[in-house]
């Protein structure tokens, strides 16, 4: 049987200090991508590699890029992937013809660079990033996209340059992060005796929290928001003891206050993504099944496209627990509009 080798990158862009970016058109021109060389193959390509064992696709792309960049970052849009032959890597071609032969297969998100604040902060939660010897990576460029197609050795690094151009002017660069947490295993409603309140997460439960943590970690949160309901306010407990983050709790949406107000739930949820987009500060937000069920009706009408809307299950259990979704959200004429949204799921090992 043919392997299948797993790995992850991204385009990782900065702002020009000269340029100004008022329409998508014109945030084209005024950032910057970043290309790397690899002395081994003599080739200019986007920074990427191989995933870890225990290793989500997300935590390499966010590690590898800056293993090879020396920029840590924070993931935006997804962008796409490619697969190709093994024995093609480093190669000038666009795909082989060859069947039944050992491949890579890579994944590409938006990406851009930390601050201090938020490196610093999210440093114990997502853990040790090392530079890449320089006999893997000899030479770090920041380019316009333009000058980058020229540059890049592989077509297929082109194809991923046109989906991130796409996103660009479909006003990506505008964009924050909403994360959506449902809370980690609780102990069974009918084992525990203390109020539904009080209910915990279990030690495997924990576990995923934890777990969690480092995937959170990979979008920079900057706010954590969750019901005050203890299942909920353990599952961010551990990031926000990672982070120094503080729990900020919001009532309507426990599972009683969805019950009898679930128009208030979804006016406190709305108000977390408008307040995100007008602070630029990520957020994530921990809740339960059942507000999670309602407020996916609303967040479908705020999709981009009806392919994205398909994304937000319409029937329970929505999401398992300890994960999360990543909506990616911009400021519309009418309201913010959800242009990608990103399963999150950590490994448990």
């Amino acid at each position: 049987m043919a392997l299948v080798v797993e790995a992850a990158g991204g385009i990782l862009y900065r702002w020009r200090n000269d340029q100004t970016h008022d329409t998508p058109e014109e945030a084209l021109d005024a950032i910057e991508v970043c290309v790397v060389h690899r002395p081994r193959y003599d080739d200019w390509t986007w920074p990427k590699g191989k995933l870890n064992p225990n290793e989500t696709s997300r935590h390499a792309a966010v590690r590898e890029i800056g293993e090879e960049t020396g920029v840590n970052v924070a993931l935006g849009a997804y962008l796409g992937d490619v697969e190709y032959p093994l024995l093609d890597e480093g190669r000038n071609t666009k795909r082989s013809k060859a069947k039944g032969v050992d491949t890579k297969h890579v994944r590409y998100w938006m990406a851009t660079p930390l601050g201090a604040d938020s490196k610093q902060r999210l440093r114990t939660a997502f853990g040790p990033i090392q530079l890449a010897d320089r006999e893997e990576i000899d030479n770090v460029v920041w380019l316009s996209a333009a000058r980058a197609r020229h540059v890049l050795s592989h077509p297929l690094d082109r194809d991923i340059l046109d989906l991130f151009v796409a996103r660009v002017k479909s006003g990506a660069t505008a964009a924050r992060t909403v994360l959506l947490v449902r809370h980690a295993k609780a102990e069974a409603r009918k084992t525990w005796t203390g109020t539904d309140a009080e209910r915990p997460i279990t030690p495997r439960g924990a576990a995923a929290a934890y777990s969690l943590s480092r995937e959170l970690a990979c979008y920079d949160p900057q706010r954590l928001v969750t019901s005050p309901w203890r299942r909920c306010r353990e599952t961010l407990k551990i990031l926000s003891w990672q982070s120094g983050m503080p729990l900020e709790t919001a009532d309507p949406l426990t599972e009683d206050a969805f019950a009898a107000d679930p128009d208030a739930a979804w006016a406190c949820f709305l108000s977390q993504i408008t307040g995100a987009l007008e602070t630029g500060r990520n957020t994530a937000i921990c809740m339960h099944r059942p507000v999670i069920g309602g407020i996916f009706g609303h967040l479908r009408t705020m999709c981009a496209t009806k392919a994205l809307a398909k994304r937000l299950i319409p029937s329970t259990p929505y999401m398992p627990t300890g994960t999360a979704i990543m909506f990616s959200v911009v400021d519309g004429p009418n309201g913010p509009i959800i242009i990608d949204i990103q399963k999150v799921t950590p490994i448990v090992y």
